[in-house]
């Protein structure tokens, strides 16, 4: 069953240069997600996926075009507006875990929320402590990043990005430098927290076999999206 429209995108471009030297990146996309999806975003290198998951997640702003997110228009919102939202309403894991090496897990996984309100509290730090459980780290929350494999540290980085009870997570090639078997681990993860907690998922990956695993295929080709751009499955894909 279809969750609620979440994140609509409608004839987004993106430019960088001016003149002659200007390249469109993204030509006109529309795009939309609902709430519990978990879909896969794929594309050869420089058909505009990172632009395109940097622009959804507020961090570059489009040329031109549509950009709604729970009602906000982030088109037209202020940069101040823009940095509420994105702590308040998006999650981020990226291919390279980027935890900081001299905080424990816990304040790993505490730091987007402690960095949106100036401060920690306990209600953060148990928060924290939750999810650490939830990625199956409940023995490692004194630990620091050197002292984990590569796997626990992207789990701590799932985790960190969850903080704030993000309604998306765009994750960036999240088990790229992984193995197999820790690759396998982290997206059992990832599709628990999509069933059990109702985040939807946005997944840049180059791998089939990761993108077999989401209920839903996006493809982008020189910067347009030519499969998948209207949401609406929710969960795993059958089977």
């Amino acid at each position: 069953m279809s969750g609620e429209a979440i994140l609509t995108v409608k004839g987004l471009t993106k430019r960088f240069g001016s003149g002659e030297a200007e390249v469109e990146v993204l030509k006109g996309i529309d795009f939309s997600m609902t709430s519990g999806e978990m879909a896969a975003l794929l594309g050869p290198s420089g058909s505009g996926k990172s632009t395109f998951l940097t622009i959804i997640g507020t961090l570059m702003r489009a040329t031109s075009g549509a950009h709604e997110m729970l009602g906000t228009d982030l088109m037209h919102a202020s940069d101040a507006e823009r940095t509420r939202f994105r702590s308040e309403h998006l999650g981020f894991v990226f291919q390279f875990h980027h935890l900081l090496p001299d905080l424990s897990a816990l304040e790993n996984v505490m730091m987007p929320a402690a960095a949106a309100q100036g401060r920690e509290t306990a209600a953060m730090r148990a928060r924290a402590s939750e999810l650490l459980d939830a990625v199956g780290l409940a023995n490692r929350r004194d630990y620091r990043p050197g002292a984990m494999s590569g796997g626990q540290r992207q789990r701590v980085a799932v985790a960190r990005a969850l903080i704030n009870n993000p309604a998306l997570v765009l994750a960036d090639e999240p088990v790229g430098s992984l193995d197999r078997a820790s690759a396998d681990d982290v997206m059992t993860l990832i599709r628990e927290i999509n069933a059990t907690m109702n985040t939807s998922f946005l997944i840049s990956t180059h791998d089939e076999y990761i993108a077999g695993q989401c209920a839903r295929r996006v493809e982008l080709l020189d910067g347009r999206i030519v499969r998948g751009a209207v949401g609406g499955e929710v969960g795993p894909p059958a089977g």
